[in-house]
């Protein structure tokens, strides 16, 4: 069975307190766990010259979960401190899309409201598309966030801190709509956690006590009904402190972008029906090729055996109308063979216990 340790009692008020009052910007952390520059796309890096720098001095991530296709979607980022990423999505969703951030330290989020009218101006909005909510993951009923209201959630190094992690993946496939997207990126670790590490206030608010084991998400998620998710990317965490890679000793911590969908009928085995996919070269910030994960990346106009999830992925989604499925599920050929990434996968380090799709 998996585990979720449990760290210290008093975790959301230690948390509060390390970023709200403790960090005064992202070069006061003391590892490189939660503060990662990697994987911002060109486009994303013009948006990010627009926005105030203390939003920016004050963000703490670990990737950059943004996936394409967003304008006029609903958008909810849990745990979105400072806003850095909630503004860099509202120029992504434009001015008729939404973002909704939540968080639960004050101070961060008297930041990120500070400059609301900053950026509404400076992104030339009639009004605000941006909201900040004060509440946690876990409970985002009590915040007024209802069912099935929510095309996608949107998460940066922030999962790792709550002690109830079950319930917060509960709540985000609450929340979306069908066919709706979870798009995250966090620290995950090759193995479970050692209680010293764990219980270690200081480690945990560095993102690393907190880490999930790979495997344990998996389970986690296969238990609350979702049976499939693809890694898009992942690199392994230099901690680049001698202390505190002493503490860890062995364990291995990796920066991991996952993507998973909110789709009925996704089998826990990749299964082959002879499909086969065209992307029609369509979304515009991926005019060439769409990555989907990360051994799938369908170049325009070739076509790509695929099994039947992910079939579900590209057609009950927003991305439908960006691809062509030839074939049905009338026959079905047994597994999937899915060992060749010669489709373009990236080879991303630590994928082999991610997902279903291998």
């Amino acid at each position: 069975m998996y585990s979720t340790i449990k760290t210290f009692d008093n975790l959301p008020e230690a948390i509060k307190k390390y970023y709200g009052k403790v960090l005064q910007s992202n070069k006061d952390l003391q590892t490189g766990a939660c503060c990662d520059s990697n994987g911002i796309s060109s486009r994303h890096k013009v948006i990010l010259k627009l926005i105030h720098p203390e939003v920016v001095k004050k963000f703490y991530g670990c990737g950059s979960p943004i996936p394409y296709e967003l304008k006029g979607l609903t958008v909810l980022d849990l745990g979105c401190g400072s806003g850095r990423d909630c503004y860099l999505l509202s120029k992504l969703v434009g001015p008729d899309g939404n973002v909704i951030g939540v968080d639960m330290t004050d101070e961060q989020l008297e930041v990120a409201r500070k400059y609301l009218d900053h950026h509404t101006g400076g992104f030339g909005y009639n009004r605000p598309n941006v909201r900040f909510l004060n509440g946690y993951i876990e409970d985002l009923g009590s915040i007024g966030i209802e069912d099935n209201s929510v095309d996608l959630v949107v998460s940066n190094c922030v999962i790792n801190l709550s002690p109830d992690k079950e319930r917060v993946f509960t709540e985000i496939l609450r929340v979306l709509k069908p066919g709706g997207e979870l798009y995250f990126s966090d620290v995950f670790a090759d193995r479970r956690i050692p209680a010293e590490l764990a219980n270690n206030p200081l480690l945990v608010a560095e993102c690393l006590g907190g880490a999930l084991y790979s495997e344990d998400f998996r389970r986690l998620l296969a238990k609350i009904g979702c049976a499939d998710f693809r890694l898009t990317s992942s690199r392994r965490i230099s901690l680049d402190n001698p202390e505190i890679e002493a503490k860890a000793g062995m364990t291995g911590f990796y920066s991991n972008t996952v993507r998973l969908f909110k789709l009925p009928g996704l089998e826990d085995r990749c299964e082959d029906f002879g499909q086969v996919a065209f992307y029609k070269g369509t979304v515009p910030e991926a005019p060439h090729a769409f990555h989907l994960d990360d051994h799938h990346t369908f170049r325009t106009g070739m076509p790509v055996p695929i099994c039947s999830n992910t079939a579900s992925m590209i057609t009950d989604t927003r991305y439908a109308r960006h691809f062509e499925v030839i074939g049905n599920m009338n026959t079905h050929y047994g597994l999937f063979d899915c060992s060749d990434n010669s489709n373009g996968g990236n080879g991303a380090e630590n994928s082999s216990s991610m997902g279903v799709c291998c």
